[in-house]
């Protein structure tokens, strides 16, 4: 009988153990020689509102000049306690229509297009007008984000300084999932042709992460992690750190069953 009672408790705390590494582990279904077919790499299409640094170099630095805008002083701190926070470069924002207003050239339309088409444009739009023979164009964003929320150790909007950053990068930034992230259904938010779609992704397959269209993130991407049923059972009671009182119950059941079983193995 004491036998048949601990045989029952080592494979419970067995299961126990086996299933908490199967609900916190990514990619499982992913062995040595795993090669899965992601999504293509699409690069970061502008659109109105977006934010770009666009530098205009050549070897007259005088004759560049007129084509760069100014650094601004950052100013940082509450209206009483205002101070210098450095410098950045000044940007260009996209106008509702596309269109940026660049110096000495006027209008151009970059919205839609990506940062090496943008610089292509206005490095032919300097040609074509006999502005500068031999510009080089460098294009940098500056508000691209996503935001990060939900079950993660750093919630928050993280910078977009690159084409190709993945969901999985952007829940790096923030910190990762904490053990209480529902791994199995991680939402991401997208607005697309003035739609938003949700794209719900399961983290421990790596089939479903790979081939999704939101592998890729993109500017105002948000990405949420939903509680699991642990973190959900410790909600709060009114806002204060009393656990409710299921909990409790749970924890009076689980003390009772295991002073039985040690009843009966003494006995």
């Amino acid at each position: 009988m004491k036998n048949s009672i601990v045989s029952v408790l080592c494979a419970a705390v067995v299961f126990a153990a086996c299933s908490s590494v199967n609900q916190v582990s990514y990619l499982q279904d992913t062995e040595s020689d795993y090669h899965p077919i992601r999504t293509e790499q699409l690069a970061l299409r502008l659109a109105p509102g977006d934010e770009v640094s666009i530098v205009v170099t050549c070897k007259d630095p005088t004759l560049t000049s007129l084509f760069n805008l100014p650094y601004i002083s950052q100013m940082i701190g509450s209206n009483s306690q205002t101070s210098s926070g450095g410098q950045r470069m000044s940007g260009y924002l996209i106008d509702s229509e596309g269109f940026i207003d660049f110096p000495v050239a006027g209008k151009i339309k970059i919205a839609g297009h990506t940062r090496e088409e943008v610089s292509e444009i206005v490095k032919n739009v300097l040609q074509d007008r006999n502005l500068v023979k031999d510009p080089v164009v460098t294009v940098e964003y500056m508000n691209l984000g996503v935001s990060v929320m939900g079950e993660v150790a750093r919630p928050g909007r993280f910078a977009l300084g690159q084409d190709g950053l993945t969901v999985l990068d952007a829940l790096a930034m923030a910190g990762d999932l904490t053990i209480t992230g529902k791994r199995e259904n991680v939402k991401v938010v997208r607005e697309e042709n003035g739609e938003r779609k949700v794209y719900v992704l399961d983290l421990t397959r790596a089939e479903d992460v790979f081939r999704s269209p939101a592998f890729y993130v993109r500017q105002n991407d948000l990405v949420y992690v939903e509680p699991n049923r642990m973190r959900a059972r410790q909600s709060t009671v009114n806002g204060n750190n009393v656990l409710s009182a299921s909990f409790w119950v749970s924890i009076a059941s689980l003390t009772a069953t295991i002073t039985a079983l040690v009843a009966s193995l003494v006995r």
